[in-house]
């Protein structure tokens, strides 16, 4: 490696390197708003002969929502018009179509068959246009992000001399995570072990983690990476023998990286999540709002006590949340510790009818509006029950970086009541790492569906003996920093 050129590195400094000279004001942007804003103009241009405003508008926000969906509005390593073309395409057209069945008029129909025509056609030209755009700035190293390669062996030294000496994929390397001490060859220091991948990333100014074969486990890099996944950043992992050919979604000069999906820890998701579950609980508060009058007069005549029953559970981040549910039992102690009471003879006889319809958690609504919690995500369990499932089963801990959900992908799996702890935690930490709009909505489409079907079967109770007279709240799991 000698006589290479330096690479100066933008606002990172200066590193050993290949491939030239990164200008000293690379920029690191976001262009996922610049893409869509090109979206909305190509669409403003193709709908501008749709008769009715109102239809123009509902298109244009259909489409960019199924963009957003998708994830089809973030460039990557290596953006491809013939790749994302036809998912595009369907962005445009799918709302058209509905929109046009709506009308039931047979001209307005044609109408906006030739405006999602238009649409497609321009949508699509200014995507190649941003490509070509972002391409130039990229190969000139205008425009890059800081990269962050894990694993300090040939394999890592590769995609970083790659990286170094092919600036079109947007990505300058700024050094290296590895357990191991830094070799004298390496193009870019080794900035710490991978533990502190969090650390480095923020410190740095880190956009995008490659990560690829190093000393650490696969399963020791999980969590790592998951201690991560809140940072604003991409993270592309190069698959094990990708020498025998891998279906990845990215290809960096013949290296093909899986990337990481969006998680919902991610500050794009949260933002996007949050903003559903204000419209849902508002729009299911204004429909629920008579039963819920209903069911509270029946359980004032039930028996004596509150209307509500309190009781706190563990949230996001291991915070105590106190969940809101309609009564359902006669008073007692024994809530916190007792880990089903389906069968108990103090369940009233208007209790047990709110359990099967599961209208007792009607309540929980306010909590979703207060931003206690989700529409969708992990159900809140109890501190005792956290605490010793924390220690007991792996990965448990993990489904606390996400909002406590109403209702969960592993409930409409079939896991409630007495079922596996480990395939709960399973099922919800998948739901965290594969997060999108559309899975919330169908989990709630099941929800509701189930809910016709006559709800779960009672679920036997099983008495746990206390482990603790007062019992400790885990540490906080993903604790954003102050």
């Amino acid at each position: 490696m000698d006589n290479q050129p330096e690479v100066t590195l933008g606002a990172t400094g200066t590193s050993r390197g290949h491939g030239g000279r990164w200008s000293s004001g690379a920029l690191g942007l976001s262009l996922g708003p610049v893409v869509l804003f090109g979206d909305a103009t190509g669409m403003a241009i193709g709908l501008a002969t749709v008769p009715t405003p109102q239809i123009a508008v509902a298109w244009m926000l259909m489409t960019l929502g199924a963009i957003v969906a998708r994830g089809h509005q973030r460039l990557g390593l290596a953006p491809s018009l013939s790749r994302d073309a036809a998912a595009i395409a369907g962005a445009v057209i799918v709302p058209g179509v509905i929109l046009g069945g709506l009308q039931g008029s047979a001209e307005v129909g044609a109408t906006l068959l030739r405006s999602a025509l238009v649409a497609t056609v321009a949508v699509l030209t200014v995507r190649a246009i941003v490509y070509a755009v972002v391409r130039g700035l990229r190969t000139r190293r205008v425009l890059g992000e800081p990269t962050l390669v894990v694993g300090a062996g040939p394999v890592g030294a590769e995609v970083a001399r790659v990286l170094a000496d092919h600036p079109e994929y947007g990505s300058h390397p700024v050094g290296f995570l590895d357990d191991v001490d830094e070799e004298d060859d390496l193009l870019l220091p080794v900035l710490g072990p991978v533990s502190s991948l969090e650390a480095v990333v923020r410190s740095h100014g880190v956009r995008r983690v490659m990560v690829a074969f190093g000393p650490t486990t696969d399963a020791e890099m999980v969590g790592v990476v998951r201690a991560c996944d809140r940072a604003a950043v991409e993270i592309h992992v190069l698959p094990r023998f990708f020498e025998l050919g891998a279906d990845t979604t990215e290809e960096v000069w013949g290296l093909p990286f899986v990337r990481v999906g969006q998680s919902l820890c991610h500050p794009a998701a949260r933002g996007a999540k949050r903003a559903f579950d204000v419209v849902v609980a508002s729009l299911s508060l204004l429909v629920a709002a008579p039963v819920m009058v209903a069911v509270a007069v029946l359980v004032r005549l039930s028996s004596p006590g509150p209307i509500l029953f309190r009781q706190a559970r563990v949230g996001q981040h291991g915070r105590l949340v106190e969940v809101l549910k309609f009564r359902s039992m006669e008073i007692n102690d024994d809530a916190d510790t007792q880990w089903s009471v389906a069968t108990d003879a103090r369940v009233t006889a208007v209790g047990a009818f709110l359990r099967r319809s599961s209208l007792d958690e009607l309540p929980q609504l306010f909590n979703v509006l207060r931003g206690d919690m989700s529409m969708v995500g992990p159900r809140p369990e109890r501190p005792f029950y956290v605490e010793r499932f924390s220690e007991e089963i792996a990965g448990y801990r993990h489904r606390h970086r996400a909002p406590v959900g109403m209702t969960g992908w592993s409930q409409v799996n079939g896991l409630r009541g007495d079922t596996s702890i480990e395939e709960r935690a399973r099922l919800d930490n998948h739901y965290i790492e594969n997060w999108s709009p559309w899975r919330d909505v169908v989990t709630l489409a099941r929800t509701v569906s189930s809910l016709f079907q006559g709800g779960p079967a009672p679920i036997p109770e099983v008495p746990v003996e206390a482990l603790a007279a007062a019992p400790r709240l885990p540490q906080p799991v993903g604790e954003p920093a102050a």
